[in-house]
């Protein structure tokens, strides 16, 4: 079976996404796939084989070596940002009639817009900050905005990843600022109130056919907040398992489950909430997360005694199922 192991991306989370891929090239099993290593980024697709660059061809995503066009029968997509985690390489991967892991196109687009998230879930009762959405353009009012949500606030991009963009607002002296850090990111924008308690990363899959929490990581940051500094250049402690009272572990494992199910989500993903007066509040959610050696996902899968390997079996047997339902 050939597998491409999809990496890159067009966002500053690539560097991110080529160490992730590296992760799932060392644990797929080479006795049961022909494994690929194919990059999409913003100017330049291609599958890497013995350091030369072998191009993509857009119209059925196969390339060509020694005059053999080869296919792939999966693909394990490990794009952070767009184009792999907001729903377009899915949507593409499915009109060629390709299956991939990971979620749906559709989920993918809506989990990675975060207004959209939130207005979702808010059907299903999880809690969540206050917030307030807006546009470039749009007249903004600081002393409206603290008066509203309070002081802090955080201003966070609508559509972004890796803590890119988000600043928390202690002062209106530092508003115009932290607006200038996230429309560079996006043209849309979210103001949510501050959320005073507990950070905690939940993993969450699908593992033959159940909902299976890998495990609740603490965050506990040196920085204001788990930003891009904290995630990924040791600004942070992760503690797996969070040291949680049982009561309070429970609620956090059945509030993710719940936003996984009510999101219609399957493959990886991992949940952020902030545990405030004993009361997990969702933060977001990452349907393609970090697979680098900072990243959380993996102590989660170590923690839960998971081989990676197996859970890689597991993401490729249901992206071939998904294509069965195809073609019903």
């Amino acid at each position: 079976m050939n597998v491409a192991v999809v990496m890159g991306g067009y966002s500053d989370e690539s560097v991110i996404s080529l160490r992730s891929g590296q992760l799932i090239l060392n644990n797929l099993d080479k006795s049961k796939y022909q494994v690929f290593e194919v990059h999409i980024l913003l100017n330049d697709w291609y599958c890497l084989i013995d350091g030369t660059k072998y191009p993509i061809n857009k119209a059925d995503f196969s390339f060509t070596k020694d005059n053999q066009t080869i296919k792939f029968d999966v693909i394990s997509n490990t794009i952070h940002g767009t184009p792999g985690e907001d729903g377009h390489m899915q949507a593409y991967w499915e009109l060629l009639e390709i299956p991939y892991t990971g979620c749906g196109f559709y989920q993918s687009s809506l989990t990675f817009n975060k207004r959209d998230t939130l207005s979702v879930l808010s059907k299903f009762n999880i809690p969540k900050a206050n917030s307030i959405y807006l546009s470039k353009g749009d007249a903004i009012d600081g002393n409206e905005v603290a008066k509203e949500l309070g002081l802090p606030f955080f201003v966070k991009p609508n559509q972004s990843g890796s803590s890119l963009g988000v600043s928390k607002v202690n002062s209106l002296e530092d508003f115009d600022k932290a607006l200038e850090f996230a429309f560079a990111e996006d043209n849309d924008i979210l103001i949510e109130s501050y959320l005073k308690g507990r950070e905690v990363s939940v993993g969450v899959i699908k593992y033959k056919g159940e909902t299976k929490v890998m495990g609740i990581t603490e965050i506990l940051s040196e920085n204001d907040f788990f930003d891009y500094e904290a995630k990924y250049l040791g600004k942070s402690e992760e503690v797996t398992p969070a040291n949680l009272s049982e009561e309070i572990k429970n609620s956090v494992e059945e509030t993710a489950k719940k936003v996984y199910e009510a999101l219609g989500m399957s493959g990886f993903s991992r949940t952020d909430f902030i545990i405030m007066n004993d009361v997990p509040h969702f933060i977001e959610i990452n349907t393609n997360p970090g697979l680098s050696p900072q990243s959380i996902f993996p102590q989660q899968a170590a923690y839960s005694n998971m081989p990676m390997s197996d859970l890689l079996d597991n993401e490729i047997s249901l992206a071939l199922q998904r294509k069965l339902i195809w073609k019903k």
